[in-house]
């Protein structure tokens, strides 16, 4: 499972990556979207990788993620109860069938797909450098979970 976030805006954006941002759900800064990977988001992510930066996400960011950021219709936040009404579930147990693919965020009623978050503390190095030459845009791997709890 992987989480992408969205780092740049759209100004110098064409239409063609505006359309990808979207459809991925990204369309603002500082979002995030946490999918399974498959062929056709690899595709996706190339398209806009210069607008995005991604990596593996570990359970407990994960549920953290859903915690503090989970929303639902009318921007109220995800709680426990809500889940156990509608999923007969805890955070623990829907991370762990989320990690597994068993479950995707669309099948929650009425939660939003994607994550609203603050921009990082300490804020980014470099969005115009990929992470492999010291910026933020690109394949982070395992460190997107150290951009995520400085953005949550």
């Amino acid at each position: 499972m992987i989480a992408i976030i969205r780092i740049k805006g759209r100004v110098g954006s064409s239409r063609e990556v505006e359309r990808t941002l979207s459809l991925l759900k990204l369309k603002k800064k500082n979002h995030c979207v946490v999918l399974n990977l498959n062929d056709g988001l690899i595709g996706m992510i190339n398209k806009v990788k210069r607008y995005v930066t991604w990596g593996e996400i570990d359970k407990d960011v994960l549920e953290e993620l859903l915690k503090k950021r989970g929303r639902i219709a009318g921007s109220k936040r995800l709680t426990e109860e809500y889940l156990k009404e509608k999923m007969k579930m805890d955070f623990d147990s829907l991370t762990q069938e989320l990690m597994e693919g068993k479950v995707k965020l669309k099948d929650i009623p009425g939660m939003k797909t994607f994550f609203r978050l603050k921009p990082p503390t300490k804020g980014f190095k470099n969005t115009k450098k990929e992470f492999s030459l010291g910026g933020d845009f690109g394949y982070r791997g395992k460190h997107i979970n150290e951009l995520l709890k400085r953005m949550i």
